[in-house]
């Protein structure tokens, strides 16, 4: 059994530019699986980055979710508020809580979404040819077409969309808002949403927060107000924030890759191998979030881990790992079998990953059939990414066709 004597090392590590990945990971996994990192909050903890290690710590019932919210649990937000209802929950809360919606996400249902889907994107991007080139992708696509299926779906106001975007950035800073920032947005989400609730009560709809305002579970017990309105703040935010930066960030690469994009473009049936190749490839964020408290001991990479101790699993490493993927650090858009856990794994994998992945196939697939001679508008060292926030992109992506 191996006692803890490694180096002790700051974690998040400093993300590298642009979209490359995190270099550590490489090392780490190679020469100290399992490692001590020091977080921005609340000390000390444990990091994994072996492809195993990873998925062990999110599938195993030994490992807690919901612990990791404890004011004192290493994080890398002040508030842990911050990380969803959902995903801040074990069995059987986060099951009863999960029961409610997952039937909305499920392939059938999610494929019934393609044809509304397909028609935002080619709307957008009529507006954006209409408007004339340059134009900034993010603004003009990538963002408006996830935040338009998620409220379409969840029934808010087309007014709201622009001031419940501005809460969801703060919520999901890391550095970029302060403390009071981030706690403010939460509570004037929480209160919007609950103003939402209350409507639908007086005025029943159709939509999915409609639904969701009238579910009894009959075996156990009606949704209750506070988690309804966390709940449907939480699929706003991850209905879009990450959907949108990818967007962006695969069609960056498909732009350094005009092979890739010329394949695609003529041989659409390739699209879905190509986004779960970009899901895998791209570092969207530092996978810190990934964390789990240990409940029992468990043995990891020959260490004993104690009970109370918190361990961070980062699906980003775990994509990487060349044990499991050959080549990792190629793009290969055919490749298969294709395991990755950028959606996580376990009881918490993304409620919306079935989504995710038609956007993404929409949003690019209408991209460029509508724009095959799409390029970027400027240098690509012009390009300002996002910093301080727990998902990686472009802030602007200027692009002519």
């Amino acid at each position: 059994m191996t006692t803890h004597t490694q180096q002790l090392r700051d974690f998040p590590f400093a993300p590298p530019a642009e979209l490359h990945m995190e270099p550590a990971f490489a090392q780490l996994r190679e020469e100290e699986p399992i490692s001590r990192v020091r977080l921005p909050y609340g000390g000390e903890a444990w990091l994994v980055t072996r492809y195993q290690d990873i998925k062990t710590v999110l599938g195993d019932p030994r490992f807690s979710r919901a612990a990791t919210q404890h004011a004192q649990a290493p994080r890398i937000q002040p508030d842990p508020a911050g990380e969803g209802v959902l995903m801040s929950l074990d069995p059987p809360d986060h099951t009863r809580l999960r029961k409610t919606v997952a039937g909305v996400f499920t392939k059938r249902r999610v494929e019934d979404l393609r044809p509304a889907t397909q028609r935002i994107a080619e709307e957008l991007l009529e507006a954006m040819e209409a408007s004339g080139a340059p134009a900034d992708l993010v603004a003009s696509y990538a963002l408006p077409l996830p935040v338009t299926v998620i409220c379409d779906l969840l029934g808010v106001p087309g007014d709201d969309r622009q001031q419940l975007r501005g809460w969801s950035d703060a919520l999901l800073s890391t550095t970029a808002c302060t403390p009071a920032e981030s706690a403010a947005a939460a509570q004037a989400m929480a209160d919007h949403f609950a103003a939402l609730v209350s409507q639908r009560r007086r005025q029943p709809t159709d939509d999915l927060l409609g639904a969701l305002v009238q579910t009894w579970d009959r075996e156990e017990g009606l949704l209750r107000d506070e988690e309804l309105v966390f709940l449907t703040r939480d699929l706003l935010i991850a209905g879009h924030e990450t959907t949108a930066s990818q967007i962006a960030n695969c069609t960056y690469l498909l732009l350094q890759r005009p092979h890739d994009m010329e394949r695609l473009r003529t041989d659409p049936s390739a699209m879905a191998s190509a986004v779960e190749e970009l899901l895998r490839f791209i570092p969207l964020g530092s996978g810190s979030f990934r964390a789990r408290v240990a409940t029992e001991p468990v043995e990891l990479c020959g260490v004993r881990i104690q009970p109370g101790d918190t361990v961070f699993a980062p699906t980003v490493a775990a994509n990487w790992d060349p044990d499991v993927f050959a080549v990792p650090g190629r793009l290969d858009i055919d490749r298969s079998p294709n395991p990755h856990v950028a959606f996580g794994h376990g009881v918490h994998h993304c409620l919306g990953a079935q989504l995710a992945r038609l956007e993404l196939q929409v949003a690019l697939g209408v991209l460029l059939r509508r724009l095959p001679r799409l390029r970027l508008a400027v240098d690509e060292a012009e390009i300002v990414w996002k910093t301080g926030m727990q998902v990686r992109g472009p802030k602007t992506l200027p692009v002519k066709w």
